[in-house]
């Protein structure tokens, strides 16, 4: 019997598995289906996983001391969270729009934005880090730190695509979707549930990529929901399914799968990531006021990397690849402390630029007046 007030645990355990946590391949039942996305996958491709997860780890370490050291203002740390990430990053196609919220690092770095770009953000040197529109970042959209306002974006540029045609027209070369990135604490915020009602009534090509980490910042997800959050999308009548967020071939399976329906016209589709966020909400959040010693240890013995580690060690990964893994981490760390310790501070001048897509008298009016305010300065006045 369930105690009153205790989120209820389902009968049956639904959750897309396919790799223990000691490493070894051992599918889930609900996770059948999705076999044959795996099978498919190569030798190259499950390395690259992995080389993704480790690489983007040493980075955020590195950003973690960073922030420490005072060279950023914040920092929003991924670590545990890799697998989630890069399985669905993995599983999109080139012409796919993604929405992230703030702590989708490796996301960002699978679809090209140089990583310095989300230091810049983070020390306060640029409004948004990198261009969305520049080809070389992969439709890659920009971090939103305003909570759960990130699916409404997607949701209206969804709608876009659908009215435009460019989905659901058979042809899987061409046709796009959209992937947004929000965590549990975000599914809570108005922002998200409206954002499902514009999908479903207007059958967007679109995937909800929710990553539950456990805590919104120091709320746990029993105080938030008391059903597991995947099924709040069903509610909407929207399909959705929850799936082990520190299992990559699970993440990258189950979001292939979503990804291919919403991009062939099939509408949205939800997607719970159970996960755990090992580090602080972000640089100025202190866990251990929140949580026990003994949750996190249970969450590290599940770790996403060291699991897959475990899975390509025993079909046979060599030394030699773990090692060029290791080098190329220490080499993104190193150059990421270089380049950021570089960075100069913005002008003046450049709160004037983006404010709106063509120029604007009212605009050109106040920058002329801060020119002129400064030049007074200099001229004595």
């Amino acid at each position: 019997m369930t105690s009153p007030g205790a989120l209820p645990e389902p009968e049956i355990d639904r959750t897309v598995r396919i790799l223990s946590a000691d490493g070894t391949i051992a599918p889930s039942e609900s996770a059948e289906r999705y076999l044959p996305l795996i099978d498919a996958l190569s030798d190259a491709d499950l390395e690259q996983f992995y080389r993704d997860m480790a690489v983007i780890r040493a980075f955020d370490r590195q950003a973690t001391l960073l922030q420490r050291q005072g060279q950023l203002a914040l920092w929003p740390p991924s670590q545990g969270q890799e697998a989630a990430q890069v399985g669905s990053a993995r599983a999109a196609r080139t012409q796919d729009h993604i929405f992230p919220s703030y702590r989708e690092h490796v996301v960002c770095r699978i679809r090209g934005v140089d990583p310095v770009d989300i230091i810049k953000l983070m020390r306060g040197v640029s409004h948004g880090g990198w261009d969305p529109t520049d080809p070389k970042n992969g439709n890659m959209h920009i971090y939103t730190l305003v909570l759960g306002s990130q699916t409404l974006h997607a949701t209206g540029f969804a709608m876009g695509l659908a009215f435009d045609g460019r989905s659901g027209s058979g042809d899987p070369e061409k046709d796009e979707a959209v992937i947004v990135y929000y965590g549990d604490g975000a599914s809570s915020q108005g922002d998200v549930h409206e954002a499902m009602v514009f999908a479903v009534s207007y059958q967007t090509p679109q995937v909800f990529f929710l990553q539950n980490n456990h805590w919104a910042i120091s709320v746990p997800v029993a105080t938030q929901s008391r059903v597991p959050l995947a099924e709040r999308a069903a509610g909407y009548g929207m399909p959705s399914i929850r799936v082990d967020g520190n299992d990559v071939l699970a993440s990258y399976a189950v979001s292939k799968a979503a990804l291919e329906e919403a991009r062939a016209g099939g509408g949205p589709r939800a997607i719970e990531a159970v996960t755990y966020r090992m580090g602080a909400h972000t640089t100025s959040d202190d866990p251990t006021k929140y949580r026990t010693s003994d949750e996190e240890q249970s969450w590290i013995a599940r770790d996403p990397i060291t699991r897959m580690r475990a899975y390509l060690e025993g079909r046979g990964a060599s030394e030699a690849f773990f090692a060029d893994v290791d080098a190329e981490s220490a080499a993104l760390a190193a150059d990421v402390r270089a380049r950021t310790t570089q960075l100069e501070s913005p002008t003046a001048d450049s709160m004037f630029a983006h404010v709106y897509s063509e120029p604007h008298p009212l605009v050109d009016a106040q920058r002329t007046w801060l020119s002129d305010y400064e030049a007074s300065f200099e001229a004595g006045e």
